[in-house]
Parts: structure tokens; C-alpha cells; sequence
């Protein structure tokens, strides 16, 4: 009897070199033998997985707010997805499990550097535009993902042959807790006549919760620097959002109509170039407290200008009837560009 042994941690090859042995006329036994720092850590061997890095929210290349999609993941643990996170670096890095679909939907999970996540904005648009570009391959009208908070549909719209504006209805948003504009000024280190006291201060959800802070004008949201040491205390006080976004009515551009910025220090994101979630939280904000004066809109928002990413988003929100529970839903959608700017593969 002869015996081959295989040092290596493709399953590809490890396959092909079986195959190649058997041809002979002896009795092959074949063994696979993994790499022992892996398996002290209980993770199975990394395979060569596709990764795709996608610019969300964009108009042009390398603005927006980054985005890993990772695919083929379902066999990565968790250890190793937040490994992957932390070595990515951005804001989020998504893993798709498999190419093919369950209860309608692909199942998809979203790191931080930090955490995992049941939600988040850009990473829901970008992965859907990985799933059409790179698994369907075709123009397709919606793509739903499955995510820890639901299953959030994405719609596609198309310019010719290119996907054009993608829009993902979020959940129904939910209302918390109203602060006090002294607290959250210290917090932001601003004056606190510079908060729009008009309107409340207030936390929002629509899957991931985000503290909705209106400001007077541009000037007072520029001039917003988060302490971490108070937000951080502030958070555990409260167990209040991690995520704080602030906004007005004035913007850089003037075809743009809300001018928006998002802090998420206590996830490892000091400020977030775009951030389709908060922004979600935000529309069902606008809907409920009429800062329009009118429950339905269509208002477009400039986000990460002072971190040199300039990022588009577009909301639309609407208030209708519940139904048989004679109560009003709010709905929300946020939609923006995708454009992916590198593929490659994890070795």
C-alpha cells in the first residue's frame, strides 16, 4: 500500500492530486493534513473566497463609503469573519454564505471592526449589487437579503446596461427615548442654542438604533467633534444608541437638501462617509416630527464631506394606514449609487 500526504489547505488541490493517484494501480490511502495553528483556534482552513470592494452612495469612483463583500462564506466562523472585518478596515465588510438563495432571500451577515451587526445601510445596497453583478449576472427588478434584523429588499433601477440607482425599504421605524439638548451638546462640544430646539432630540430604529440630533444650520454641524469618554458614558448611562447623527436644513451643495453627519466611535468609526441606516432612522425622524411640513417626501442628502468622502443619498418617506390595527405606518426607503472599484481573492 502506498500513502500520499497532502500538506495543504485547498480542497481544489487536495481533490486533483487524489484524482491524479488513484489512476495507479496500488491501493491509495490519502490524508489532509491541516495547519495546526488553525485548528488550535477551532476555525477551519481559509479557502480562496472571493472578495469584491464596492463604493456606496457614490457618484464617482472612490467616494462613497467603502464596502468588503465577501463571498462563499458559510463555512467561516465567526472568529474568522471578524478577523476578516478587522483586516478590511472599513466602516463594514459583508459575508454572503452561499450563492443560492433561501426563503427568497441570500443569507448575509455585516462586521464592524468591532461587532457584528443586525443591519446597517450601505453594506444591505452594496451586497445587493455584488449578488446582481457577480451570482445573478442579469437585470433583475429586486434582490432580498436576509439579515439578522429581517429580510430587507433592494430594488434595481438601470441606466442601458449599467444598474443605476439601488433602494432598499427599511423596516418601520421605531421611536425611544427623548434627551435633553445640554446633555447631547457636551457630548458634541457645541453651544447648545445651536441645537434646532424645535424638534426633538430622539432615538430612532429601523433595525439599528441612531440618536437624531437637528441642528440650526451648516456651520453648527461642522463644528460637531464627538468626545468619546462622554458619548461612551452617555451610552452606558442610557443604554442609548451608538451611533449619533446630526443634521440641518443648510448644505455644501445646493441641489441637495439635507446636509448630514454620523458618528459611531463606540463601533470603531469615529465618522461614517455614508450611512444608510442612520439615514433610515432619520426619514422615519422627518416623517413623524412633519420637519417638512407634509408626510411624504423625496429629499436628497450630502454625507462625509469633512472626511473627504462626498457620498449622495436619497430618502423618501410616507406615512400611510395600518389597516385592521386603525394605526399609521411609516415608510421608509434610502437609496443611492453602487460602484465597485477591485475584486479579488482571500488566500
Amino acid at each position: 500500500m502506498s500513502t500520499l500526504h497532502i500538506d495543504t489547505l485547498h480542497i481544489e488541490n487536495f481533490l486533483q492530486l487524489l484524482l491524479q493517484a488513484t489512476e495507479g494501480k496500488g491501493r491509495i490511502v490519502a490524508y489532509l493534513i491541516s495547519n495546526e495553528s488553525e485548528l488550535e483556534k477551532g476555525d477551519m482552513p481559509m479557502r480562496n473566497l472571493p472578495f469584491y470592494i464596492v463604493d456606496v452612495f457614490a457618484e464617482e469612483k472612490y467616494a462613497g463609503n467603502q464596502l468588503a463583500v465577501i463571498r462563499g462564506a458559510g463555512s467561516l466562523s465567526d472568529s474568522e469573519m471578524h478577523r476578516i472585518a478587522k483586516e478590511m478596515n472599513y466602516s463594514e465588510t459583508t459575508f454572503i454564505l452561499s450563492d443560492e438563495p433561501r426563503n427568497g432571500g441570500y443569507d448575509v451577515r455585516i462586521f464592524t471592526p468591532e461587532d457584528e451587526l443586525p443591519f446597517a445601510g450601505h453594506p444591505t445596497l452594496g451586497t445587493a449589487f455584488v449578488i446582481q453583478k457577480e451570482i445573478l449576472r442579469e437585470q433583475v427588478s429586486k434582490v432580498r437579503l436576509n439579515l439578522k434584523a429581517g429580510q430587507i429588499p433592494v430594488t434595481f433601477t438601470y441606466n442601458g446596461d449599467q444598474t443605476d440607482i439601488l433602494e432598499m425599504e427599511q423596516l418601520p421605524p421605531m421611536f425611544g427615548t427623548v434627551y435633553d439638548a445640554e446633555q447631547i451638546a457636551h457630548i458634541l462640544q457645541i453651544d447648545p442654542q445651536m441645537i434646532d430646539s424645535r424638534y426633538p432630540i430622539q432615538e430612532v430604529s429601523t433595525g439599528l438604533p441612531a440618536l437624531i440630533v437637528p441642528l440650526k444650520n451648516l456651520a453648527a454641524v461642522q463644528q460637531c467633534r464627538v468626545k468619546r469618554e462622554r458619548l461612551e458614558t452617555f451610552a452606558e448611562n442610557h443604554h442609548a444608541a451608538k451611533s449619533l447623527l446630526v443634521f440641518a436644513a443648510e448644505t455644501v451643495q445646493p441641489e441637495n437638501d439635507l446636509h448630514v453627519r454620523v458618528f459611531v466611535d463606540l463601533l470603531g468609526i469615529p465618522e461614517d462617509p455614508a450611512t444608510g441606516s442612520a439615514n433610515g432612522c432619520l426619514t422615519g425622524y422627518l416623517v413623524k416630527h412633519r420637519y417638512f411640513d407634509q408626510s411624504t417626501f423625496a429629499v436628497r442628502v450630502e454625507q462625509g464631506y469633512e472626511i473627504g468622502r462626498p457620498s449622495i443619498l436619497t430618502l423618501r418617506g410616507s406615512e400611510a394606514d395600518d389597516g385592521a390595527e386603525a394605526r399609521t405606518r411609516i415608510n421608509v426607503f434610502v437609496g443611492g449609487n453602487a460602484i465597485m472599484t477591485a475584486k479579488g481573492e482571500l488566500v
